[in-house]
């Protein structure tokens, strides 16, 4: 019986998340989105309860191990929006693959100009896509999974609690630009940000992050090889 009472944490969880959308719905705010806030409140619990980092992970491993699952439901958003995407598959095509590439492309030779080894560059290429499908990237890549899902969640918050602000800044009216723009640099957190601020961003955020996941699976060994061709 003790050995499943590890799976506790679990439901820790799932009450940090509850929390945290019960205080972004009182409080909106673009900085402190759901997911900085559940972050916050399970880094507090953790540290007040003096809970090891281990113990709480091998506890989560029934959410854990949904990672893999998640991939699947990504075809979701993209089958809800095929209707948007046939009116305009030409352009919103060019978009996913030019932002795909260029995503890739600067983290790695940013990696590269700071020294990093091919093993480090293959781990920051894929950061600006969804998780699951990095780490696969990553692996594949000869990359380091689980620093791969670092990168991807700090990408992810820049733009969730950056993007939309930086695109209005700039005057970009335009909400399915918004929405391409965030969805293929911050994946699944900008795509949230944005549909916490406007549905039709939102939307195309959805558009732009399934899109960019696959993509950019495709790409990934090529743009790898390529900045290597180069060096």
């Amino acid at each position: 019986m003790q050995q499943y009472i590890i799976y506790l944490y679990t439901f820790l969880t799932i009450f940090g998340f509850w929390l945290a959308l019960q205080i972004s719905k009182r409080w909106k705010s673009m900085i402190f989105n759901t997911f900085i806030l559940t972050v916050l409140i399970l880094v507090v619990i953790l540290v007040i309860g003096k809970i090891p980092y281990d113990d709480y992970m091998a506890g989560n491993a029934p959410i854990n191990n949904l990672l893999g699952l998640s991939i699947v439901a990504l075809a979701l958003p993209l089958y809800e929006q095929l209707r948007q995407i046939a009116k305009q598959w030409k352009i919103i095509l060019s978009i996913v693959v030019i932002a795909s590439f260029f995503s890739m492309l600067s983290g790695a030779v940013l990696a590269l100009i700071l020294g990093a080894s091919p093993e480090m560059v293959a781990t920051v290429l894929p950061k600006s896509i969804t998780t699951p499908i990095a780490m696969e990237v990553s692996h594949n890549l000869g990359g380091i999974p689980a620093v791969t899902a670092v990168g991807v969640v700090v990408a992810g918050l820049q733009g969730s609690v950056f993007g939309y602000l930086v695109l209005k800044k700039l005057r970009v009216k335009h909400q399915e630009a918004i929405g391409l723009s965030v969805g293929a640099v911050s994946h699944a957190l900008g795509t949230v940000s944005c549909m916490e601020t406007n549905p039709t961003a939102g939307s195309y955020s959805s558009i732009s992050l399934v899109l960019c996941g696959i993509i950019s699976s495709i790409l990934a060994p090529f743009v790898f090889k390529l900045i290597y061709f180069f060096v």
